[in-house]
């Protein structure tokens, strides 16, 4: 689908083609600070920037109320903060994938299984992780407080599993964290009529190092009020499946063990030409740059300003660092001073007991009760407020339903723009934006009518040598060489479905090897067909290109397939494609779409919405998990399933691609001569789309795939599994005709080699009537 402006405030865009004055500014993270500037380019669009987030999961954790979590006072949908769609409505182009290390004098970062981007700005907002995590048994054993994205995944589960009705939790750690996190825990045990034994050990001499001793002693007492023993001075060696052992031999019995020992530095510094401190954290001024690089920031805890080398790591100065690394990031653009940071001297401290109370501390007061426990809940849910983009289940809240981008500059963005979405407050309508993808196809109806008015649907036998053509519904063509090869080719392009070139490229080259996988040949040579958009000049266009054939190569060298040349040229917008050709070999017979016999089961190898969950990512309304699932799904190949289709001796095979699953079942069923019937509830989906068809999200070309050139029997009633057979996939799964006794062993095996939704979902009948029909039942 079209992807979003990146030069935010101007007219329609085209993915990666941002003007030429642009500066490319990287975010890598969306820790507290960042999702403050994505808020603020949403409100105060900069045309200026063309701006990228890179993030190896789209979904923050707010660490403020991970504590409450952790007492069972929220659900964990409440602690989370969904980046992608802050960032699409501000129209930053997202990269899915782990930074592994910045080249800083170069301007590249290094991204995880993918060529480095280049920049001219960046900044890191990537946390810290958990000291002496390779202390002998603690990956094994203890659960670590950080990733927080982690911990909130995986705590039901451990404590769900204890089995002990007087449970031993030992929590090693007792700064903040680790205080907030033994209390929590020990409170949701007893309320579940357990009596735990909660342990906190600590290698200083007391608890709450670095606050101050008013609130440390108010935590002493109510540790000794409720049964929550320290220890101070021991060193833990190992961690064991019961245990916890001391240096110098001691021993600490452990049902379950956090690890809370405070913070180390991120591993991706490493690999990076960034000044460190001792401890690895990357050093800042106090005007967030780093040290000898000022093209390059970094805020949060992953930084140490080296005026305040003392400075607790504390979600609270990443809040405070938003504004200040908002006007910085501006003035470096613009040539101006920049603003520099102090940390607050004391903040106010507030720390979650997990019985409904809290202890609070500012200027060397401290209070305890269930009135601070409000106020600290007051303050996190309205902090939460302000970037929680949709609800629980995936509708845009109000706020972000009405926040359209403001007029700058050059323009703004009116309600038929392309650098923003249309809809009214209630979010359930939404302007149509054209869908590129496989999306972009044209209709089933009106390419049957053209062909046949072109006389291109009764080429048969025009010459021996012609295996499959336009007469045939197969997803490519196939001739014979005069030395008797049989030559497999297919021809497929679409214009971009995100602003990721480099994923495009990738899911293009994906897509055009499925059409052969689909007739029973693996691809060996493919050509590349590149439209660059007309805007995207010079350097851009370079890189541009470079990030498309990169990520179709990445495609390609998993399929041992050569990309040999291809052509370039320009347009309106990004368009990739790929001509690819195979040889059908050891004599056997091409998978036709017209091979399908009655009694056949109909195997589907991926998941279907693709088509939807594009379209509401393209308006900011789409979940982040659901577009890395919807991506995954799109760059998984089908070769796999192929390989698995060859081993059971399937007869016949389609790829579900632009026609959506009914379109090409259609397709079969009028090959085959036969009927068709669909287990509409059996359709397995991607997460989130039937929640987006519910709310009556479409693709553009959804309508279209509905009208098919043969009867279709709607028994099923309507509703989202319904619409599900009629959208549009890109890179899709493959559909395979087995006889039923061969059913059982193919799924399971396309479900051994990662295809887990694999699954049947139809059946061949004999005709009931004259004319092939589809029956969705």
């Amino acid at each position: 689908m079209t992807a979003p402006s990146h030069h935010r405030g101007r007219g329609p865009g085209r993915p990666g083609s941002p003007p030429e004055a642009a500066r490319r500014v990287i975010l890598v993270g969306a820790g507290h600070t960042h999702i403050q500037v994505l808020r603020h380019w949403i409100m105060r669009p900069n045309p200026a920037v063309d701006a990228t987030l890179v993030v190896d999961t789209p979904i923050a954790v707010y660490s403020g109320m991970a504590p409450g979590l952790v007492a069972g006072q929220y659900e964990r949908h409440e602690l989370e903060i969904d980046a992608l769609p802050l960032a699409r409505r501000a129209g930053v182009r997202v990269v899915m994938s782990p930074c592994i290390g910045v080249e800083a004098a170069t301007r590249r970062l290094l991204v995880d299984g993918r060529e480095p981007l280049p920049f001219d700005l960046a900044s890191f907002d990537v946390g810290s992780t958990v000291a002496a995590l390779d202390l002998p048994g603690v990956r094994e054993h203890a659960v670590p407080t950080r990733p927080i994205n982690r911990l909130a995944a995986t705590v039901d589960g451990r404590l769900d599993a204890l089995t002990n009705p007087e449970p031993r939790i030992v929590v090693v750690g007792s700064g903040a964290g680790g205080i907030e996190l033994a209390f929590c825990i020990d409170a949701r045990l007893r309320s579940r009529g357990l009596e735990p034994g909660t342990t906190i050990v600590e290698a200083g001499s007391g608890i709450l190092p670095g606050y101050h001793p008013t609130l440390a002693r108010r935590i002493a007492a109510a540790a000794r009020a409720r049964g929550v023993e320290t220890m101070f001075g021991a060193r833990v060696a190992a961690v064991e499946a019961d245990a916890v052992r001391l240096e110098g031999g001691g021993r600490i019995d452990a049902d379950l063990t956090f690890w809370v020992t405070g913070a180390a530095a991120p591993t991706l510094f490493r690999n990076s030409d960034l000044p460190l401190d001792d401890c690895g954290f990357v050093r800042t001024r106090s005007t967030l740059q780093v040290e000898r690089h000022d093209h390059v920031f970094a805020v949060g805890d992953c930084a140490t300003l080296t005026n305040h080398p003392g400075r607790a790591r504390a979600g609270v100065y990443a809040v405070r660092m938003g504004p200040y690394l908002i006007d910085n990031l501006e003035r470096r653009l613009d040539g101006r001073p920049l603003r520099p940071y102090t940390p607050q001297g004391d903040f106010l401290s507030l720390l979650n007991l997990g019985d409904g109370t809290a202890v609070g501390a500012k200027w060397g007061r401290a209070f305890e009760g269930r009135w601070v426990m409000r106020l600290k809940d007051r303050i996190d849910r309205r902090f939460m407020e302000r970037f929680q983009a949709l609800d629980p289940a995936g509708a845009p809240r109000s706020w972000f339903a009405d926040m359209m981008p403001k007029e700058s500059g050059g323009g703004g963005a009116g309600p038929t723009d392309d650098a923003g979405p249309s809809q009214h407050a209630g979010g359930t309508e939404t302007t149509a934006m054209f869908c590129g993808g496989c999306a972009a196809k044209v209709g089933p109806d009106r390419l049957g009518r053209a062909l046949a008015r072109v006389g291109l649907d009764a080429k048969t036998g025009q010459s021996a040598d012609v295996i499959l053509d336009l007469a045939t519904p197969d997803d490519a063509v196939a001739y014979r060489t005069p030395a008797g090869d049989r030559v497999v080719a297919s021809l497929d392009a679409f214009p971009a479905f995100t602003d990721d070139p480099w994923l495009v490229g990738r899911v293009a080259a994906v897509n055009a090897c499925s059409d052969l996988h689909a007739t029973g040949v693996a691809p060996r040579f493919a050509q590349a067909l590149v439209t660059l958009p007309r805007s995207a000049d010079g350097g851009t266009a370079e890189e541009l290109l470079f990030q498309v054939l990169a990520g179709a190569r990445a495609a390609l060298d998993d399929e041992d397939v050569l990309l040999l040349g291809g052509h370039t040229n320009t347009g309106p917008e990004l368009v990739v494609g790929f001509h690819v050709e195979g040889v059908a070999g050891n004599g056997r017979g091409l998978l036709l779409k017209g091979a399908v016999q009655p009694g056949d089961d109909l195997v589907l190898t991926k998941p279907l919405g693709c088509g939807v969950l594009l379209a509401a990512d393209r308006m900011g309304l789409c979940p982040g998990r659901s577009v890395r699932a919807a991506l995954a799904s799109m760059q998984t190949s089908n070769r796999g399933a192929l390989e698995a289709a060859l081993r059971a001796g399937t007869r016949a095979a389609t790829d579900v691609s632009g026609f959506g699953l009914a379109g090409h079942l259609g397709e079969m069923a009028q090959a085959s001569g036969l009927d068709i019937e669909v287990d509409v509830d059996a359709l397995p989906a991607l997460p989130g789309a039937l929640q987006l068809l519910e709310r009556g999200g479409r693709s553009t070309s959804h309508h279209q795939n509905t009208r098919l050139p043969l009867p279709v029997k709607r028994q099923a009633a309507p509703g989202p599994r319904l619409e599900l057979a009629f959208d549009p996939q890109t890179a899709g799964g493959l559909v395979l005709a087995a006889a039923p006794d061969r059913t059982g062993s193919l799924v399971d095996d396309l479900r051994a080699r990662g295809l887990a939704a694999a699954r049947v979902v139809a059946h061949a009948r004999p005709l009931r009537s004259g004319r092939p029909q589809l029956i969705l039942g």
